[in-house]
C-alpha cells in the first residue's frame, strides 16, 4: 500500500497524496491510516495511538515539506510560512532509537516515541535534504498523473520516474506498445 522510493523519508512522506494534480488519492486519510504509514515507514516499532489533532498536524507538515520541495519544479515561489512549519515540527526531539539485548547476546533497534517526535524526524529529513546539496537532484515523475517527488542519485541526474514498480514500468509499456503498432493506426 505504501511506497518508499523517493530516496527521503519526508519525500516519502509528501508522496501519501497521489495525483495531486488530477484525481487526488489520499493514502493517511485518517489518524488510523497514518498510524500504518509511521510503522510502515519504520519511525516507530508499534503503530502509534492518534487521534485527529495528530493527523491534522501531520498533513499540516507533510503539505509544506511538499510546496517546499515541488516549488523549483513547479515555478511557485517558496513561502515563508512553509519554512516555518517545518522549522516548528523540526524543534521538539526526534523518535528515540535504543538498542535492545535480544536472545543470546543479540541486539536490535527498538524506535519509541510519541507522534510530535514522529513529526520531528519527518521535518528534520526535509530541512536535511531542502537545504543541503541534494536539493537541486529533487525531481517530480514524469508519468502522468503522478506527482511523487524524488531524490535522483542516478548517475548522470537521468531518473525520469518516481519507481520503476509502476510507473516506470507503465511508461515503458506504453512506448513499446506505440513502437509495435502499424503504421496508421
Amino acid at each position: 500500500m505504501f511506497t518508499f522510493w523517493s530516496g527521503n523519508l519526508a519525500l516519502d512522506f509528501a508522496g501519501t497524496v497521489g495525483h495531486r494534480d488530477t484525481d487526488r488519492q489520499e493514502l493517511v486519510g485518517s489518524p488510523g491510516l497514518l498510524a500504518d504509514w509511521v510503522t510502515a515507514a519504520g519511525l516507530l516499532d508499534e503503530p502509534p495511538v492518534l487521534d485527529e489533532h495528530d493527523h491534522a498536524q501531520a498533513v499540516r507538515l507533510r503539505e509544506a515539506v511538499y510546496r517546499l520541495a515541488a516549488a523549483p519544479l513547479r515555478g511557485w515561489a517558496r513561502t515563508a510560512e512553509d519554512v516555518a512549519v517545518v522549522n516548528e515540527f523540526a524543534g521538539p526531539a526526534p523518535v528515540r532509537p535504543e538498542l535492545v539485548v535480544g536472545g543470546i547476546g543479540e541486539l536490535r533497534l527498538s524506535r519509541t516515541g510519541t507522534m510530535g517526535e514522529v513529526l520531528a524526524d519527518l521535518a528534520r529529513s526535509a530541512a536535511d535534504l531542502l537545504g543541503g546539496p541534494d536539493a537541486a537532484r529533487v525531481r517530480e515523475c514524469e508519468s502522468a498523473p503522478c506527482t511523487r517527488l524524488y531524490v535522483d542519485t542516478s548517475r548522470g541526474g537521468s531518473r525520469r520516474w518516481c519507481g520503476m514498480r509502476e510507473c516506470g514500468n507503465r511508461e515503458k509499456a506504453a512506448a513499446f506498445r506505440s513502437r509495435r503498432r502499424p503504421p496508421g493506426q
